[in-house]
């Protein structure tokens, strides 16, 4: 008989969430059950297993040693249930789900979206632009685009392109600053949820360490560069965000050059799914989009009243 014929899958689903979560309360929430009713399920596992499973603390439940193996396929073998379960839904009449940060969806992908359109009309997209980033193999969304180094186990990552950053601020400050030292005299805005420091663009332009003046703080970049643009103090932006900013003058980079970071722009999607046609094709328009926009590579020219200054990025 085969082995599976004797277990429930809600009692694997519970047995499998409790080991992947580290807790009753944690599962039962996933699940949408009591943790009483997770219990239960654990035990009838364990009963028609035929031997115990977990470590019962008084912190929790705790997978015993052996069992390792036991709860990797349990995952692996879920995660292909729910990879079969979105292929069987996938036919929702042309539309994309995507997942990404706030900042990128108001500052850069909201305004290029009406390209897509445009070359796509049977296509929508809708964008969850949530502060919490979901994940494709949940199966809810079909791509989710991330700020970070990599890799990503479990998922299919596509390298888009190197975060690089920039000092920007209003025109009229910009005229004050003509050295790297300059930053030292005036107002600093800061990001405080920022994956990068002021070392990371100082260093290569050989000014490491230079001690900086403190100015406004704000825990949303966003809002940061809006302060520089107001003229309250100089701030180092990332280049989806200010890019459209320095092309139309509204900020200017005293200082015109880019540095790289060691972080990179990802285009995330399930890693045991295959793309559907409408998958490859959104994800073609976005690297064409990025790579023709020259985003990662291409050099600053300072618009409206910079003073025209103009450099490459590194």
């Amino acid at each position: 008989m085969n082995p599976l014929n004797r277990l429930h899958l809600n009692n694997l689903r519970a047995v499998e969430a409790v080991a992947r979560t580290g807790a009753l309360r944690l599962a039962a929430t996933e699940l949408g059950i009591t943790p009483g009713a997770v219990s239960q399920q654990v035990a009838r596992a364990e009963e028609t297993l035929g031997h115990r499973l977990f470590d019962r603390r008084p912190e929790g439940l705790r997978p015993l040693p052996g069992t390792e193996e036991f709860f990797r396929l349990l995952t692996s073998g879920f995660r292909q249930l729910t990879a079969a379960a979105e292929l069987g839904r996938r036919d929702r009449g042309g539309q994309l789900s995507l997942s990404c940060a706030p900042i990128f969806a108001a500052r850069w992908l909201i305004w290029r979206l009406p390209g897509f359109y445009r070359d796509f009309p049977d296509i929508k997209v809708r964008l969850d632009s949530q502060a919490a980033l979901a994940d494709p193999n949940d199966g809810e969304i079909d791509f989710a685009i991330r700020i970070g180094r990599g890799p990503y186990p479990g998922l299919r990552a596509q390298a888009l392109f190197a975060l690089r950053i920039v000092p920007v601020c209003s025109p009229e400050m910009a005229r004050t600053i003509t050295s790297q030292q300059d930053f030292a005299s005036v107002p600093i805005i800061r990001d405080t949820n920022a994956m990068f420091t002021w070392d990371d663009w100082l260093a290569p332009e050989g000014a490491g360490g230079l001690p900086l003046r403190d100015g406004p703080e704000f825990s949303e970049a966003s809002l940061c560069l809006d302060a520089a643009m107001s003229g309250a103090g100089v701030f180092l932006s990332f280049e989806t965000l200010c890019r459209d900013a320095l092309d139309q003058g509204r900020v200017c980079a005293p200082i015109p050059r880019f540095h790289r970071t060691d972080l990179r722009y990802w285009l995330l999607s399930h890693g045991e799914l295959s793309l559907s046609p409408e998958q490859r094709l959104f994800r073609k328009w976005l690297i064409d989009s990025t790579g023709a926009e020259g985003l990662g590579h291409r050099g600053i020219v300072n618009g409206g009243n910079g003073g025209g200054l103009r450099s490459g990025g590194a």
